[in-house]
């Protein structure tokens, strides 16, 4: 049960590739885990909270292995674009384990005390079934404080 979600998705699969890709083979149990809303839902909340900070969000769902926070940075570091003003949440609900990776560019408006709380507040959704609710939460929480980029900002 692996799925990655991007604010800029785009499809990687080549000949070699695809036909081991089981997210795309229809009929699928996959297919299952996530309704067409709930996917719409995930991306627009990846979306807008890229939008508003400058930041970009990506997200993991999956099994991250035995050694979380090692997976989750090096699915940080291959994420694309400039890891430096990238954030992911990998979430393992199989493992109950969350995990917020920040590049160095993010840490700097995102501190650890403020993933934590994202986290908290995310688990606690996840606690009472709602998976979407929960990242979708996360993200807002995580964008607030991150706040606008300095570009963008205006002085009052």
């Amino acid at each position: 049960m692996t799925r990655a979600l991007e604010a800029e998705s785009h499809d990687t699969a080549t000949t070699h590739t695809a036909p081991a890709r089981t997210d795309e083979i229809e009929g699928s149990p996959l297919d299952e885990i996530f309704s067409f809303q709930e996917l719409a839902r995930l991306d627009e909340a990846l979306t807008m909270s890229s939008r508003e900070t400058g930041l970009r969000f990506t997200l993991y769902i999956g099994d991250l292995g035995a050694r979380t926070r090692a997976q989750a940075e090096e699915l940080h570091a291959r994420s694309g674009g400039n890891p430096t003003d990238s954030v992911l949440i990998a979430v393992s609900p199989g493992q109950k384990v969350v995990e917020v990776v920040t590049g160095a560019g993010a840490s700097r408006r995102l501190p650890d005390r403020a993933c934590a709380l994202a986290v908290l507040s995310m688990t606690t959704s996840f606690a009472a079934g709602d998976l979407v609710g929960g990242i979708v939460n996360g993200l807002r929480q995580l964008s607030d404080q991150a706040g606008h980029p300095a570009a963008l900002r205006h002085p009052h």
